[in-house]
């Protein structure tokens, strides 16, 4: 069970990581990552960041470059939220890949 505070950190970290990558991917034409969710330990020590890449066909190498520089992503956060957070939570990201699911689901219903 979520706490109010973790999901008011969760909703914060999101907002702000979206930014982050909006600004990162206006860079690369073509390439639209958006952050689906965010949750948040019990400790607030830990942010799992949940990442959907639009197209789907790029996101191995995007996941391994975003994964790559965690650490410039976590620093470029603190400073966002630096009057919110005391310390902000080591991240962690994994590919959100329910977007392809949906549409793999609707294909096979289409085919009947």
């Amino acid at each position: 069970m979520e706490t109010t505070r973790q999901a008011k950190i969760a909703r914060l970290l999101q907002k702000e990581l979206s930014e982050i990558f909006r600004q990162q991917t206006s860079k690369t034409h073509g390439v639209i990552v958006s952050v689906s969710a965010v949750r948040v330990s019990p400790d607030l020590s830990i942010a799992r960041v949940y990442l959907s890449v639009f197209p789907s066909g790029k996101a191995p190498e995007l996941m391994e470059s975003i994964n790559a520089s965690a650490k410039t992503i976590r620093y470029e956060l603190a400073q966002k939220v630096r009057f919110q957070l005391r310390k902000t939570p080591e991240l962690a990201f994994y590919l959100d890949d329910s977007l392809d699911y949906i549409e793999n689901i609707d294909n096979l219903l289409g085919k009947n």
